[in-house]
């Protein structure tokens, strides 16, 4: 029996869910999954059907998000089932739920350059996970996010931003995480926050880590 996962898209607009639910759709459908695509939070309140499920994948930015449809995600992710996404769609989707940022591992605060900054993802060299073995740096112009971070995770990418205009660089030059994995319970959580528009994932690494992510989170 194929497993099954869920795409919930939608929120802002211009993170192009549409487009990238479609992209990852036909991705997991290629692995084997049975896919389903939903444009409500509702989708949510099920419990138990969350549960049968081997992989969430939330496409959603800037929206509110109810206790209804909240907490049995996260009791579905406590139990076992995995979650993984990109960008906004994932950790800049409910800023007022502190739990699901607790849960996912992040929170967007920032892109201090917008959009169209060229800049380089670095490949943690010395890490085990399969999710990055043998993919080497690569350079993507597109936002650099800026992200308040979990210290449980486990870093795999980073980028750096370099001192610049704003007060953020009175710190220095910055290494901040851009791909992770982390534990919620039994459940496995993965995050990539590249992802601005569906474009950047014709780059083959920023494809290729989405796919590895989406089978090592999935139960």
């Amino acid at each position: 029996m194929a497993k099954k996962a869920l795409i919930v898209q939608g929120g802002w607009d211009g993170h192009e869910p549409v487009q990238v639910a479609e992209r990852f759709a036909r991705l997991l459908a290629g692995e084997g999954f049975e896919v389903e695509v939903s444009d409500t939070l509702d989708r949510f309140e099920n419990e138990e059907d969350l549960k049968s499920h081997s992989l969430i994948v939330p496409i959603w930015t800037m929206g509110e998000i109810t206790e209804e449809q909240l907490k049995p995600v996260l009791r579905a992710v406590e139990s076992g089932v995995g979650i993984a996404g990109c960008h906004g769609g994932m950790c800049d989707s409910f800023r007022n739920s502190v739990e699901w940022q607790f849960m996912t591992g992040s929170q967007w605060v920032a892109h201090p350059f917008n959009d169209g900054v060229e800049y380089e993802v670095n490949l943690v060299k010395n890490s085990s996970s399969p999710i990055v073995e043998g993919i080497q740096d690569f350079a993507v112009k597109s936002e650099q996010y800026y992200l308040h971070v979990d210290p449980c995770v486990d870093v795999l990418a980073t980028t750096s931003f370099a001192i610049s205009e704003g007060p953020h660089s009175a710190n220095g030059v910055i290494k901040m995480p851009v791909v992770y994995t982390k534990k919620w319970g039994l459940g496995r959580v993965f995050y990539n926050s590249l992802g601005h528009h569906a474009d950047i994932f014709d780059i083959p690494e920023a494809i290729e880590l989405m796919r590895r992510g989406f089978l090592w989170a999935a139960r």
